[in-house]
């Protein structure tokens, strides 16, 4: 069993990273390597702007090629609270951006030829309790009537069909969600910003930012100093840099996945639908099948952070999970183990917009292939001149601190053992 990223380990490593320091001056700078910063240096490359991409570390090697694979439409949290919140129009447009996210990725992937499985395979949101259920039959019949007319709501005796397992009590099923391989499209996307004239610079780590005169900045770097014109962070729930107003608004939770061996026919027999999985509970699960038939199972296995031990750790009560649901899979051998860190927000919708001058699209909150590449681009557009209200549905939504965070998430274990009673409970 290899303590990697499946994703990572089996896509090919992207090559076209630059050598030597970075340059003395460039028209925006993007800070991040994952899908938005990635997405963001591609569009302005394509519209001639003279763009430079500073990751930490590789090329997408945390959020963006850590994740579960899965390329969801639909929000994070309940539509009719969306509704709620911010009326209709308002929540109608935050959910089309993340059907527009999966769009945007399938035609990337066409204009650039990435060779990456991508498939539209469709979600199935599974109920863990009969009461969930019933909660899923009164959310279809919401998103029918307002965006999501092709949603099909399966009942317990028809989930055979889809899935072969005991463990649920019906499922919601969105035929616009897609999965693809992270790894060889966050290599892909890259290429692509190269070969449009973008700069990407890998072990490039942001420690120090300031203005200067125009409106500018001057950043500092592992890799040398570099002064912008406009400057776009695309970090995600970094932990480290100079980044405390953007670190006390986002929590860092760790997310944990297993790979299995390939499965040979027992893959048709737990997921013949072959659809991106989800289940209904606060501590609950996500699954696919990859195009070489592994099983693909992750979850919020521990609320802790990931690191080799927690990673093995949460890797064990993962496989326990993924054999109660599929026992099939009883000798399945676990062949990677991983873990990732999600950029949640309180509310767990996304944030985007500008502060002093900075320009910032994160807090995905576990949904972020979609949504990070259409918002990569949206502030691509933003930074070339594009009214913000116009391009970014999250514009001037509040951000407010987390109380008492001020940098590592101390409060984890209580925020899981909450969402866990919540489960007992609900």
């Amino acid at each position: 069993m290899k303590l990697e990223s499946y994703w990572l380990d089996s896509g090919e490593r992207f090559a076209g990273a630059e050598q030597g320091p970075v340059p003395v001056r460039a028209s925006v700078v993007v800070v991040g390597g994952g899908f938005t910063g990635l997405a963001a240096a591609r569009a302005l490359a394509m519209a001639g702007t003279d763009v430079v991409v500073i990751e930490a570390n590789r090329i997408a090697g945390e959020a963006s090629g850590r994740n579960g694979g899965q390329c969801n439409n639909g929000v994070a949290g309940d539509f009719a609270g969306l509704i709620a919140r911010f009326g209709i129009e308002r929540a109608t447009a935050i959910y089309r951006a993340f059907d527009t996210g999966v769009d945007r990725v399938e035609a990337i992937v066409a204009e650039e030829g990435i060779a990456c499985d991508f498939t539209r395979n469709g979600k199935l949101k599974l109920a863990d309790k009969p009461e969930h259920a019933a909660k899923l039959a009164r959310q279809a019949e919401l998103l029918s009537q307002t965006v999501e007319p092709g949603i099909r709501l399966i009942e317990k005796v028809d989930l055979p069909r889809e899935i072969g397992s005991d463990a649920f009590h019906g499922g919601l099923l969105y035929p616009r969600s897609g999965s693809l391989h992270m790894g060889r499209f966050a290599s892909g996307l890259a290429t692509a910003a190269v070969r449009h004239g973008a700069k990407l610079y890998e072990d490039a780590a942001l420690t120090g930012i300031e203005r200067i005169s125009g409106g500018r900045h001057r950043l500092t770097t592992k890799r040398g100093t570099i002064e912008a014109d406009a400057v776009l962070l695309a970090t995600g729930a970094s932990m480290a840099g100079p980044f405390r107003w953007l670190r006390r608004r986002i929590v860092p939770i760790g997310s944990f996945i297993v790979a299995t061996e390939p499965l040979g026919a027992l893959a048709q027999e737990i997921m013949p639908g072959r659809r991106n999985g989800t289940t209904t509970r606060n501590v609950g699960n996500y699954f696919r099948l990859t195009a070489d038939n592994r099983l693909i199972f992750g979850g919020r296995a521990r609320f802790a952070l990931s690191s080799p031990r927690s990673d093995t750790r949460s890797g064990a009560i993962l496989e326990a999970g993924m054999r109660r649901i599929f026992p099939q899979l009883a000798d399945t051998k676990i062949a990677h183990t991983w873990g990732g860190i999600v950029d949640l927000t309180a509310d767990r919708l996304p944030r985007a917009g500008s502060r002093g001058g900075i320009y910032y699209a994160m807090g995905y909150s576990g949904h972020g292939t979609q949504i990070s590449v259409v918002m990569g681009e949206a502030m691509a557009r933003i930074l070339g001149g594009a009214r913000e209200a116009d391009e970014n549905p999250f514009h001037d939504i509040a951000w407010p601190a987390v109380p008492g965070h001020f940098g590592p998430p101390w409060f984890l274990p209580a925020v899981g053992a909450y969402y866990r009673y919540q489960d007992w409970r609900h």
